[in-house]
Formats: C-alpha cells, structure tokens, sequence
C-alpha cells in the first residue's frame, strides 16, 4: 500500500521534512515514490510547500497519509479540495472554499499566538502560604468526652 509519510532531512536538531509517496513496507527515510512537498518546521509558522496536484493525485490512487500529513494537508485545504470535488463543485467555488479555508486556519494561528503571548506575559500568581492541617477530631473510640469536659472546667 502507498502511503504519503515524512521523510526527515537536514541536520542534527534542526529537521527537514519531504512529504512523500512511499511504499508503506518501506523504511522511514528508504528510496521514495515521488516527492509531493516538503516543510521546514523550525520556522514560525512552519513553512510548507505542496504540489497540491500531485497529492490529490495519489490520493485519488489511494495513497493513505499518515497522521501528521493528514494534518498538513487538511491545513492546507487538500483535503477540503477533495472533498468539494467530489461533491461536483465548479473549480470556482472550490478555490474560494480553500481561500476562506486558509484564511481561517491563519487566524485561528493567529489568536492561539496572541493567547500564548499573553500567557507568558502574565505573572504567575504568588503561592499562597501552606494552610496548618486541621487538628483532627478526637473520635468517641479514642477519647472519652465526658473527661475532657470534667477536666476543662
């Protein structure tokens, strides 16, 4: 079975990564089919290039993407485009769906960045100090009652 994976790349602690058709048996970085794109994840937002053509392509041969692909294409509106194609809809329609698509999909990015940034900005909250443990109360088993009110008087 052909599936669509990453292929890692690049150097020690700064990956690269191929998205590629590979047969599914096959190693993770062994001889592939043909690279559909590649992203850079070291970049903020990560940087990723597709040939959207070639990926609809072997999905329609039935390539199955991995988890993270399928994450990848879907933010990138491949899977969208798919979708919408098999429903019969005009190239137009498609293309602003995926448009509207992105655009959601940067600000979604976009407000989930600003929400980390303030996060971070906000000073945590001051340790309350430890509350003394309450003193436990005397059960009728181990302390008579009626001692202590004699004694206490």
């Amino acid at each position: 079975m052909v599936k669509l994976r990453l292929r890692r790349r690049g150097r020690k602690k700064h990956p690269f990564y191929d998205i590629v058709a590979i047969d599914g048996r096959a190693r993770r970085d062994g001889a592939s089919i043909e690279r559909v794109g590649y992203i850079d994840p070291m970049t903020s937002p990560k940087h990723v290039v597709l040939d959207e053509q070639r990926a609809l392509y072997w999905l329609g041969v039935g390539a199955q993407p991995t988890e993270v692909v399928r994450q990848i294409l879907s933010r990138e509106g491949v899977l969208l485009r798919q979708h919408l194609s098999f429903k019969d809809k005009s190239p137009e329609e498609i293309d602003a769906a995926v448009i509207q698509h992105k655009l959601n999909a940067t600000e979604r990015y976009q407000r989930l960045k600003k929400r980390r940034a303030e996060r971070a900005a906000k000073p945590a909250p001051a340790e309350k100090p430890a509350e003394e443990p309450a003193a436990p109360t005397p059960t009728a088993q181990e302390e008579p009652q009626g001692e202590e009110t004699a004694s206490a008087e």
